[in-house]
Formats: C-alpha cells, sequence, structure tokens
C-alpha cells in the first residue's frame, strides 16, 4: 500500500517539479445567493498531463468549470494561463485564450457533417463562399488517425463519435488546455477505450487535460494527477500513484467509507422463502415488436431483481413495459395473482408501481419547479387533480422526505435545477416513495452521481427490501447488480437471455459469460 499521500501543492510530481503549469487557479471564490459554491480553490495543470477534478456532487466541481470558462464571473483569487494573468468573462473568450471544453451533452450540429461541426465558423473560403473540398481536406487531417467519415451527418453517429468530433473541434480551435466534463457516462467499454486513446495522444503532444468523471478506475486508467475538492473548498492534490482509491473515497467524502453490506445468508433465504410462493408481479411473454422480444419475468415481495446487459441490450425496455411507459403488443402480466392491463404509467400507479427513469432531466425531473413541488408530482397524480394536496400537507412531506434522505441543500423551496445530480436523484426517489409502492423499478439509480450518494442509494435500496417492497434494479455496473440483487435477469440484444440466482457464487464473470454466449451455465 503507498505511504500517506502528499498535499504539498508545491511539489505534487517529478514533473510538476520542473515545468510551469499552463494554467493555474490561486484562492477561487465563487458565490450564490445564500451559498459559498468555492472557498478559496487552488489548481494547477501542467502541459502533458491528464487531471482529474473529483469531488461528491455539489462539491464545487460545475462551478468551478464555469468559472475557469467564463460562464460565471469569480468573486475573488486569480487565473493565469501560460504564465500571464487573464480575467475570463465569456466562453468565447475562454476559447480565445486557449481553454476549450466538452460537456457530457455534445452541443454540435447533427445535421450538418462531421466535417462541417469540425470546422464550423473557421470554415475555409474562396471567393466569399465556402471551399468544400479544403474543408473536407483539413477535416481529413484533424482526424487522419480515428477513422471517421468526415462527410458523414453527424446526426447519423454514435454519441462516442460525437463525443470524439466535439473534442477534434476544441483542440483545433485551442489546443492548450481542454476540459472534459463526464464524457464517458454514457459511452460501453469499447467506446471509452477509443475516447482514452485520443487522451492519450493529446496528452503527449501537449496539451493539458482536466478530465472530470465519477468513476474510479477510469481515473487511475488515465490520469497523471487528481484535484478533490469537498463542499466547495480544495481538499489536496495528488499524484494517482500516491493514493489508493479508498484513500481517494475518504478524501472525497470527508471521513471512513462505510461499507455497504453485502447480500447476507437471512436477506438470501427470506427471498428463496418468497420465491416459493406467488409472485407480487408476474410478466409472461412480455413484449414490444422493434423493442425487446417476449420475456418471462416474476418479481416476488421483498426482492430485488436486477436486469444485467450492455447498453442497448434491452433493459430500459423492458422496465418500460413493466410501467406502462411503452404499450406492450403480446404478453400478459399480474399483479398479486390478478390480471393486470399496464398501458398507461397511471395504471402502474394504480397497482402501486413506481418507475425512476434513467434520463432524470427529461423524463423524471422539472427543472423550474422547487424541491418541494417536484416532491408531490406523483402523489399528485395518483390522487387526481381534483383532490389537491393543501401547501400545509405539501411542507409536511417536503420536510419529512428531505431529512429522511439527506437531500442538500435543505430548502424545500429551492429550485430542483439547482440540486447536484446526487440529491436530484435522492428527489426523485423520494417522490415515489411517497406513493407507498409496492415495486419500484429503478435505472440507473446511480449513474452519474459521486461515491457518497451512490452508497446511499445502495444502502436505501437494501432497507427497502428488507421492509418487504419490491425492486427491479438496472445498472450497467454489475458489481453493483450482484451486491443489491436476489437474482439478475441477463439481457442480450434486446432478449432475455437468463435469470441468475444469486446465491453467493455468482460473479461479474458468470454474468459476462451470459451476457457474450446466452449460455446460462
Amino acid at each position: 500500500m503507498a505511504g500517506p499521500p502528499t498535499t504539498d501543492r508545491s511539489l505534487t510530481t517529478e514533473a510538476g517539479a520542473d515545468r510551469r503549469p499552463v494554467l493555474e487557479l490561486r484562492g477561487v471564490r465563487k458565490e450564490f445567493p445564500g451559498v459559498v459554491a468555492l472557498d478559496g480553490v487552488d489548481l494547477r495543470l501542467f502541459p502533458g498531463e491528464v487531471h482529474a477534478l473529483m469531488g461528491e456532487n455539489g462539491a464545487g466541481k460545475s462551478t468551478l468549470i464555469k468559472v475557469l470558462t467564463g460562464v460565471h464571473p469569480s468573486d475573488g483569487g486569480s487565473v493565469t494561463l501560460a504564465g500571464e494573468d487573464v480575467r475570463i468573462s465569456s466562453p468565447l473568450q475562454a476559447q480565445q485564450t486557449g481553454i476549450s471544453t466538452v460537456y457530457q451533452e455534445v452541443n454540435l450540429c447533427p445535421n450538418l457533417s462531421v466535417a462541417e461541426n469540425i470546422l464550423i465558423g473557421r470554415e475555409p473560403r474562396r471567393f466569399g463562399m465556402i471551399h468544400w473540398p479544403e474543408l473536407r481536406r483539413r477535416a481529413h487531417e484533424l482526424v487522419r488517425d480515428l477513422d471517421l467519415d468526415v462527410g458523414a451527418p453527424l446526426g447519423s453517429c454514435s454519441l462516442a463519435v460525437q463525443q470524439l468530433v466535439a473534442i477534434v473541434r476544441a483542440v483545433d480551435i485551442s489546443a492548450k488546455v481542454l476540459i472534459l466534463d463526464e464524457p464517458t457516462s454514457s459511452l460501453d467499454r469499447d467506446e471509452v477505450e477509443q475516447l482514452f486513446t485520443v487522451m492519450r495522444r493529446l496528452r503527449d503532444q501537449g496539451v493539458a487535460i482536466l478530465f472530470v468523471t465519477h468513476f474510479l478506475d477510469q481515473v487511475y486508467d488515465v490520469c497523471d494527477r487528481v484535484t478533490i475538492l469537498r463542499n466547495g473548498r480544495l481538499e489536496g492534490e495528488y499524484a494517482i500513484g500516491d493514493l489508493t482509491r479508498v484513500q481517494l473515497v475518504q478524501r472525497m467524502i470527508g471521513g471512513e467509507l462505510a461499507e455497504l453490506d453485502v447480500l447476507s445468508d437471512a436477506s438470501r433465504a427470506e427471498a428463496a422463502e418468497a420465491a416459493a410462493g406467488e409472485p407480487f408481479l408476474r410478466a409472461g411473454a412480455l413484449a414490444r415488436r422493434g423493442s425487446i422480444a417476449p420475456f418471462d419475468l416474476d418479481i416476488h415481495v421483498g426482492e430485488v431483481v436486477g436486469l444485467a446487459g450492455l447498453l442497448g441490450s434491452g433493459r430500459t425496455e423492458a422496465a418500460r413495459l413493466l410501467f406502462g411507459a411503452d404499450q406492450s403488443d403480446e404478453g400478459t402480466v399480474t399483479v398479486d395473482g390478478e390480471p393486470a392491463v399496464l398501458r398507461t404509467p397511471r395504471a402502474a400507479i394504480a397497482h402501486k408501481i413506481a418507475f425512476c427513469s434513467e434520463n432524470r432531466k427529461a423524463e423524471g425531473l422539472v427543472g423550474e419547479l422547487t424541491v418541494r413541488e417536484n416532491l408531490v408530482l406523483a402523489l399528485q397524480a395518483a390522487r387526481g387533480w381534483a383532490r389537491p394536496l393543501s401547501r400545509g400537507k405539501q411542507d409536511e412531506l417536503a420536510r419529512y422526505w428531505i431529512a429522511a434522505l439527506d437531500i442538500r441543500p435543505a430548502s424545500p423551496e429551492t429550485q430542483i435545477r439547482n440540486l447536484s445530480g446526487g440529491n436530484q436523484q435522492k428527489v426523485l426517489l423520494a417522490r415515489w416513495l411517497l406513493t407507498n409502492p409496492r415495486l419500484l423499478i429503478l435505472d440507473e439509480p446511480t449513474r452519474g452521481i459521486d461515491v457518497g450518494a451512490k452508497a446511499e442509494i445502495q444502502k436505501l435500496v437494501q432497507r427497502l427490501s428488507g421492509e418487504g417492497m419490491s425492486v427491479l434494479f438496472i445498472s450497467a455496473e454489475l458489481e453493483e447488480v450482484l451486491r443489491l440483487s436476489h437474482r439478475v435477469g441477463v439481457l442480450r440484444d434486446h432478449r432475455m437471455v437468463a435469470t441468475l440466482t444469486n446465491d453467493g457464487t455468482l460473479t461479474p464473470e458468470r454474468i459476462m459469460a451470459t451476457i457474450a454466449t446466452g449460455d446460462r451455465k
């Protein structure tokens, strides 16, 4: 095990000792009404390094990036770029001074070609018109090692290719500092490795890369150093080799990392006993043409059933059928042994089924509403708009669930858009728990949130299962599925190929083999 990591910001790596940082922030401060988002934060980026920015949701990462790119003006501190003091007042100025940012949600033009997106605003011209042969030649030169069709419409490309196009454009605009804000959240393993290949190449060309991610393994795969923020303050800067994964998490959350209990023998025994009886929900040959092939699935009282599979395997499609968000073309559903017609989410809610979508911003939360207003949406829908909840009852429920799930900030009148991803996820969970569901469907509930919030949600799932609630749990992280699930449904190519019992011998390797071959053994 490595020795105690250094917090000496003047010398963290051998390279850092010999070179000046291309970008340095000192004592940066940013306040919003009633909140100090950044309190004297330092950051150093060296040329030819990939530098991770880590911290829990709400630690100040997004605010720091917005200050650095001119979205928000700082309230104190200094920024030095290539040895000169700068004051960045807009994203355009940030680009002009040598800082480019690629966000998780690619902000390009899907109706234009790859070449046009790379050079948009900087198209070569001849006689006042775009010189198309030269545009394509320059685009080819920029992507020569990436095997990209520069003539293809960007909208026809995968998300991974769109991320690469955004990076190529950003580096072509300005090659001093590249900020990558959660670029891997929606990519599969091969796409992530393709992105890392590009990052390493840019690093070797001398670009300073700031990499924001929640995936610990990715930090250790591609990064040289890490800066950790906690509660808007700098916790420290470390060489990656000086910090174990456990130490990194401890510094992010500010204390010892509580171990999450794996499934106990008692929990497995209770699940096996429940499985001998009638399931709470049974799906028989349920299917939707063009979406998912017929599948069978039983979910018993107090049981956590996990769904595992690669991106696009059909996990979300199965969940949406069970909640009535999509209509099935064939098959049956029974609830408590009685036929149930789940054609709409309202019908599912009436059967005490709740669904937390993987796309919480587009399909779950209403950004313009407050925490209180978001919390009561599902309960109000279940009651019907002719029976509105009183303001007093809304306040009571909001205060209770904010405290119960430790939602921060604790003000029920805060707009939900101003909360971190982990706290937004807690609000969405609270909304559905308000309806007293018997089956809770969770589609990627821990994606894009920090380690501490992830552990809290996992513990909540275990507690709800222990109290008798059934849970359908979907996650791309196999270790997380195994930790929580009594049984695991494995999907491949929009088919459920196996249902495996988590008897203590089930491993991620076996699940991966099942995904790869469709073999239950």
